[in-house]
């Protein structure tokens, strides 16, 4: 399945909109840019998307990528665990 990742219009003052078009680059990645994602205090607070549903947030556009893919690494490798 294809990590879906969401950033909020209101939020690129933070600088994440670079970071948006980056990933949006990679064919593995859903990026998606809503108007607002209902998150208001983190989005005034500090850069930040969702990943799979899941707030992800930091104190730049650069760890905020950082935050992304070990995200997306984690969920990846639960994804892999065969539990039958």
């Amino acid at each position: 399945m294809r990590p879906i990742i969401e950033f909020c219009a209101s939020n690129i003052g933070h600088g994440t909109g670079p970071l948006m078009n980056k990933l949006e680059q990679n064919p593995e990645y859903d990026v998606v840019e809503y108007g607002c994602l209902n998150n208001c205090g983190e989005c005034y607070l500090q850069p930040f998307a969702m990943v799979d549903g899941e707030i992800i947030a930091a104190d730049s556009p650069e760890q905020l990528e950082e935050a992304i893919e070990t995200a997306i690494k984690e969920q990846e490798a639960w994804d892999s665990l065969d539990l039958d």
